[in-house]
């Protein structure tokens, strides 16, 4: 069996959902996985100096996790996050916030990628979710 605390994982999403985010990544913990960087404590950057250091901080987080979670719907940088992943040919958990990956008239050609698992549910069932797809026996 894979020990999940080899297993890192980066979270994407909009900072309105930094609480939901928290928890998951709690969640995550819990189960053995690492976090590989906490965008949540930034705040928000009040210089292109600032601005720069959180994005090569974030661009590290997302080469050096093995899978990342991308909450739907994202703002801006989540969905640059969402394409630097999809480049670095990293896994992609998708957590669907408002069933509009599935309205064929709203959703994303991207969010349709091999790498991408779609996830539309309850929100307390989705690490287990992860769990199932990154815990596997040898």
């Amino acid at each position: 069996m894979y020990d999940t605390n080899l297993k890192k994982f980066y979270i994407a999403g909009s900072f309105r959902y930094v609480s939901l985010i928290n928890e998951l990544s709690a969640r995550l913990e819990s189960l053995g996985f690492t976090r590989t960087y906490d965008w949540t404590k930034n705040g928000k950057a009040d210089s292109f100096e600032k601005l720069s250091k959180i994005a090569n901080k974030e661009y590290k987080g997302i080469r050096d996790c093995d899978f990342l979670i991308f909450l739907f719907p994202g703002g801006k940088g989540a969905n640059v996050e969402f394409g630097i992943a999809t480049a670095l040919k990293k896994k992609i958990y998708l957590l669907d916030l408002t069933n509009e990956i599935q309205d064929f008239e709203k959703t994303s050609t991207f969010y349709y990628l091999d790498n991408v698992y779609r996830f539309a549910g309850n929100v307390d069932d989705f690490p287990k979710f992860i769990e199932v797809q990154e815990v596997k026996v040898d």
